[in-house]
């Protein structure tokens, strides 16, 4: 099946998932409410993650939700189209959202509200790969020739969603306002256990020890993995190739040193700086990047 862009915004989209009139709906029309929770990543950023965390805070750690609804039904995508308009139009409150969203293209509603946005950030590098591996088994985007040609799509924002540069340069502006947390995959790898605690506090929910474990234990990367609800087998033929359905590959920091010659290293460095030179922000992966 061959995938097919159109450009809203000078952005690319799926058009197997997306239209120009429910992106337009989204962002002038739809009214966000204050008890909203808008889980928002660049793609292959750790959306699934923080969708399990997520369902099991609000569930108080209730696994059979987890267990017996898929992801995407227990907390929809708000930029689909098809069945997904019914999943996010019928959603009762309090809702949980999940989205790809660029700030620019987010429902101008949101921004007089008291909703709340997590937003996930992952090293580029990583996201780079995994979308990589992504392409060469989902639908919604176009499978690339070779490493090389892709990496040069991702620098020059003409996969869906556009920039990683930009996503995460426009919703990081939102850093200092009380309805946004802004973690990243590093951050969620490091401290799991931590870093579920802030989430929790961030959401005002509160968890007793025990249950803050189990949350833990069962969104480890081995469990989601194992888990039909969790981890994309379920996801509809037309977006996900079946045969070679492995959603969940790796889990890890770092995996692009298994991928990058030290070439590309330096020229995807050199470009990073450049889009990000006047962004005053110190990330995770910018700490523990080193050399091939």
């Amino acid at each position: 099946m061959d995938t097919e862009y159109f450009q809203h915004k000078g952005i690319n989209f799926a058009s197997i998932v997306y239209s120009k009139e429910r992106l337009d709906y989204l962002e002038n029309k739809f009214q966000v409410q204050d008890d909203d929770v808008y889980i928002v990543t660049f793609p292959k950023s750790g959306t699934n993650w923080m969708m399990e965390i997520v369902s099991l805070i609000y569930s108080k750690g209730d696994i059979s939700w987890c267990h017996q609804v898929p992801n995407y039904i227990r907390i929809p995508w708000l930029d689909v189209c098809g069945p997904g308009i019914k999943l996010v139009d019928e959603c009762q409150s309090p809702r949980i959202f999940s989205s790809h969203l660029p700030i620019q293209m987010f429902p101008k509603s949101f921004f007089s509200s008291k909703a709340k946005v997590i937003y996930t950030a992952r090293d580029p590098k990583d996201v780079l790969v995994s979308l990589y591996h992504f392409a060469h088994m989902s639908h919604v985007i176009k499978t690339p020739n070779n490493f090389d040609e892709f990496m040069e799509d991702f620098l020059q924002g003409r996969v869906p969603f556009g920039s990683w540069f930009d996503h995460i340069k426009g919703w990081i502006q939102m850093k200092n306002n009380c309805n946004f947390l802004f973690i990243t995959y590093e951050d969620l790898k490091r401290d799991h256990r931590e870093a579920v605690k802030k989430i929790c506090a961030f959401l005002g929910k509160e968890l007793e020890e025990p249950i803050i474990d189990l949350v833990v234990e069962q969104t480890s990367f081995n469990m989601m993995k194992s888990n039909n609800m969790s981890n994309n087998s379920s996801a509809p033929d037309y977006i996900m190739n079946v045969q070679n359905n492995i959603f969940m590959r790796k889990g890890i920091n770092g995996d692009w040193k298994n991928h990058f010659t030290q070439k590309q290293k330096e020229y995807m460095d050199t470009v990073y700086q450049e889009k990000m030179n006047d962004l005053n922000v110190k990330f995770t992966w910018d700490e523990n990047d080193d050399s091939l």
